[in-house]
């Protein structure tokens, strides 16, 4: 990737400071009011999706600075050079191609496209045969559930769609295994049969200590129910690059499916990594899933800048972080199937662009990467949605909102749509001084009453948020959400100039973490940690006596 500008030093910063100054204090009602056409202007559509963005603290003449921001931060060409696989992945000298993965086309990357074809085929005929009930076990019978042990991109991203896309679910029963915490896996296995079970190990290295562990503690336990270690590879599959050491775990390299090193793991649910949801919803399911993000990506890659959804929703993400103040980020999904949305989008975001150094190196003085989180529907009402009202944090909101239900209970999912929508204008509108009071007064308050009281019943408002609809959740319209916010984070990056394709800030921890095993088994005292280091390894070893 190529070095450019830090964000202060580009000419229309200043500008753009200049007009959030003035809009700080502005009030939103009162920009509706004064264009009665707002709404309609601040809502853009693509891939089945469309982002109503009217309820931000921005004007028109805002909003144009913003984009004369992105146009010199050169957002353009790193759009062409993220498709065209230029080495956007700088530390490591690497190109993002996950576009390719749902392509249905070459786009110039003809070897690299006939393996993705390739792998595809592979998949289908695994998640077909699957479903037909063809693949038996080591005593005959047919397998009925697969376990997908991963962790980080090989475990959020197909954990999230299957789970999002339970109304299309097959015969086959998928379950995600991801934690250290042995008590994952083993309540994972309590209900299953190891005779009808399937295992997929996601682990480009298969080295990744966690999926070791997990995966390792899988084949004792099918072991252990009778199946002999020839018989291992009727129960295993592997997403690896390492297939030495997946056949010295007893998986041939007929059973392993690839992981390209331009594939980074949090955008790999497209690829092979994505081979339980395939089994899960079936093929065509899943295939439909990949024209859904291959839509959102034609969009992006085309659309002019002031119509783009993902370059938009990056410069609203900038808006807020570097001239609003801003640290964090709410998305809050309104329909259940969308419970693992936040899960999976905080390490998209936060992993990729929780950077405090530039593309070249260079410390900088300026957010990049806000804190991420959320829940689903009217859960986060009941919890956090306090702070959100009248708290002191300013918490920007993505509202994400399918406008039907697969469950057939329309009266309850018009409930739940009015709490959505309600959310959003509550958090614009908010409640003031005279309208809480007056509230207080009819519930039968006397004055003084609710005078004392009012003050806490006071909700400032012109509070941020987006609204996301899609007319139903299925495999399409998640595979262009999913792929919006991909190309967000991206945008965002590359106005921040950052890499967000690598993680060296998980390789600290890992390594200190051997040296602490090594303590904690007495196989190495030569390594001296701080004293609160040394008295916790010393406080689980005498828990252990």
């Amino acid at each position: 990737m190529t070095a450019h500008m830090l964000l202060p030093d580009l000419p229309a910063y200043a500008e753009v400071k200049a007009h959030a100054a003035a809009l700080k204090q502005a009030s939103l009602e009162r920009l509706f009011k004064e264009d009665d056409s707002r709404a309609e202007k601040f809502t853009l559509e693509a891939a089945g999706l469309q982002l109503d963005y009217s309820k931000h603290l921005l004007n028109h003449d805002a909003l144009a600075s913003l984009l004369n921001l992105a146009t010199q931060a050169g957002l353009h060409q790193s759009i062409v050079d993220l498709f065209s696989g230029k080495p956007v992945n700088n530390t490591e000298n690497r190109p993002a191609l996950h576009t390719l993965l749902r392509a249905s086309s070459s786009e110039g990357h003809t070897d690299k496209f006939k393996d993705v074809v390739a792998t595809r085929g592979r998949m289908q005929a695994i998640a077909q045969r699957l479903n037909r009930g063809e693949h038996t076990g080591y005593s005959g019978a047919v397998i009925t559930d697969v376990v997908n042990i991963g962790i980080g991109g090989s475990d959020l991203g197909p954990r999230l769609v299957t789970s999002a896309l339970k109304p299309f679910r097959g015969n086959i029963r998928c379950h995600y295994v991801a934690n250290a915490d042995p008590a994952d896996l083993q309540e994972t296995l309590l209900h299953l049969d190891a005779a009808s079970t399937l295992f997929i190990i996601c682990s480009k290295s298969f080295r990744t200590e966690e999926t070791l562990a997990n995966s390792l503690e899988a084949r004792a336990w099918m072991l252990t129910a009778g199946a002999k270690a020839t018989e291992l590879e009727k129960h295993f599959l592997a997403i690896t690059t390492n297939l030495q050491a997946a056949e010295d775990f007893g998986i041939p390299a007929g059973h392993c499916l690839p992981l390209w090193d331009w594939v980074g793991g949090r955008y790999s649910v497209w690829s092979a990594i994505g081979l339980s949801c395939a089994i899960a919803v079936g093929w065509e399911r899943f295939a439909e899933f990949l024209a859904g993000a291959e839509s959102m990506d034609q969009h992006f890659y085309t659309c002019a800048p002031s119509a783009n959804m993902p370059l938009l929703m990056s410069l609203l993400e900038l808006w807020y972080c570097n001239f609003l103040g801003a640290k964090n980020h709410v998305v809050l999904p309104y329909d259940h199937s969308l419970e693992r949305l936040p899960d999976f989008l905080q390490q998209l975001t936060m992993e990729s662009n929780g950077k405090r150094v530039s593309v070249d190196g260079q410390p900088l003085d300026y957010t990049t990467g806000p804190v991420l989180w959320g829940s689903t529907g009217t859960l986060g009402q009941h919890s956090f949605h306090q702070l959100l009202h009248q708290g002191q944090l300013l918490c920007p909101v993505d509202f994400v909102l399918p406008l039907t239900t697969h469950t057939g209970m329309a009266q309850q999912h018009l409930n739940l749509v009015a709490n959505c929508l309600a959310q959003s204008r509550t958090l614009m509108v908010g409640r003031s001084l005279k309208a809480a009071k007056d509230a207080l007064l009819q519930r039968g308050l006397d004055n003084k009453k609710a005078e004392d009281l009012a003050p806490h019943l006071v909700m400032p408002g012109n509070r941020p948020s987006s609204v996301i609809t899609m007319e139903s959740l299925n495999p399409a319209t998640l595979g262009a959400l999913l792929a919006l916010y991909e190309h967000r984070t991206f945008c965002s990056a590359r106005l921040w100039n950052i890499n967000p394709f690598d993680q060296w800030g998980v390789e600290l921890g890992k390594e200190i973490s051997v040296g602490i095993s090594q303590k904690l088994q007495d196989t190495d005292n030569r390594n001296i940690m701080d004293g609160a280091t040394e008295r916790l390894i010393q406080r689980w070893k005498n828990a252990q006596k």
